[in-house]
């Protein structure tokens, strides 16, 4: 199985204001000495200050929000890999990422502890938010996760990773969430398009290839994220440690909700320039802003008097320097804003009050 086209890298290049720190607190302690008389050792005790036990000291197992979690997250292989799923109802549907669904509209599905795999269908797919639903043609069995309120979520949370990376079923990894509202861009893969997900959430618990799909779940057992994608290293050759990135629960649901009432999705959520687009390069061949290729009718774009031929190089006051960059500034706004343009036209620079349209749907 091709496990490593499940599970999506981000070249830190392409993280909107990705900016990483780390800290550490180091703690001592003093002994007393082993020679000292017991009376001067309790007085030493009692002139030593106190060291507080800490206020909220984490459990020493989660293995009970595992066994919680567990039933409800599944193995998903296609003919060209495998990723992860979690159960949203009792009719057997299962939401996951669209980059795991792929080209493919038949699956194997396959709860840990499941001595044989079932049989699911596609039920539709969205790129653009990178998820997907099938329906497992028997869901009997099949346990629905229970969904948190990502709207909550905040850094320093502890979460769990659950999926089958690699295709080891029901693998658990532990981290915290890193932060959150980042807008990040997937690359391209074979049958998946590049997508940019806006507000997705970071963490530091591991996503390997097979997490895709899978859930990212509180400490109270709540799915609160749908891991989607680590982060490329600079360097090249392999994911960046500790940066992984997820699609916030209360999204995933509300697009797999979409696609189970209606087949596909008729509110994106997402905001629009209108525009057909491509990258310009400038004199010395590096990126150089958005050209405009075309206009939508009616759309955003059409609307504030922009035309093909003007080159895009802010939204915003975000410097759009090509299409992926314009992704992000566009990810981070929402239908109905009023953004400031900036473009270049017949070799002079002006700004344009656009007010933003949404992402068609599926």
């Amino acid at each position: 199985m091709n496990t490593t086209r499940r599970v999506r890298r981000a070249g830190l290049a392409t993280v909107a204001a990705l900016v990483i720190g780390g800290s550490g607190v180091a703690i001592g302690a003093a002994a007393a000495d082993s020679s000292a008389s017991g009376t001067l050792a309790a007085a030493t005790a009692t002139q030593s200050p106190a060291v507080p036990a800490p206020a909220n000291p984490g459990p020493a197992s989660y293995a009970s929000v595992v066994r919680q979690v567990l039933p409800s997250v599944v193995l998903i292989r296609t003919e060209n890999g495998l990723g992860s799923g979690v159960v949203l109802d009792r009719s057997g549907n299962i939401v996951t990422n669209a980059h795991v669904a792929g080209d493919a509209t038949k699956f194997q599905v396959q709860v840990a502890g499941d001595t044989a795999p079932r049989s699911a269908r596609l039920v539709g797919t969205y790129p653009p938010d990178d998820l997907a639903v099938i329906r497992a043609d028997d869901p009997s069995g099949l346990q629905p996760a229970k969904f948190g309120d990502s709207g909550k979520v905040q850094a320093g949370d502890v979460v769990l990773a659950i999926g089958n990376p690699l295709g080891l079923s029901g693998s658990v990894t532990q981290g915290i969430i890193s932060a959150t509202d980042r807008a990040v861009t997937e690359p391209a893969t074979d049958g998946s398009p590049a997508a940019t997900l806006p507000g997705a959430i970071q963490t530091s618990a591991p996503i390997n290839p097979g997490n895709s799909g899978g859930a990212l779940v509180s400490t109270s057992g709540q799915v609160v994220g749908i891991p989607t994608l680590a982060a490329g290293s600079p360097q090249g050759g392999g994911q960046a440690q500790g940066i992984g990135f997820a699609i916030p629960s209360n999204l995933a649901r509300d697009i797999a909700t979409q696609i189970i009432d209606t087949g596909h999705v008729t509110n994106s959520h997402r905001a629009a320039i209108g525009a057909e687009v491509a990258t310009v390069l400038g004199p010395d061949s590096t990126a150089g802003g958005v050209g405009v290729v075309a206009v939508t009718n009616g759309g955003a774009a059409e609307r504030a008097g922009l035309r093909a031929g003007d080159v895009i190089t802010a939204v915003g006051g975000a410097q759009t320097t090509d299409t992926t960059a314009l992704s992000q500034a566009l990810a981070a706004a929402k239908p109905g804003d009023k953004v400031t343009v900036t473009i270049s036209r017949d070799g002079q620079d002006r700004n344009v009050q656009v007010t933003l349209g949404e992402l068609p749907g599926s």
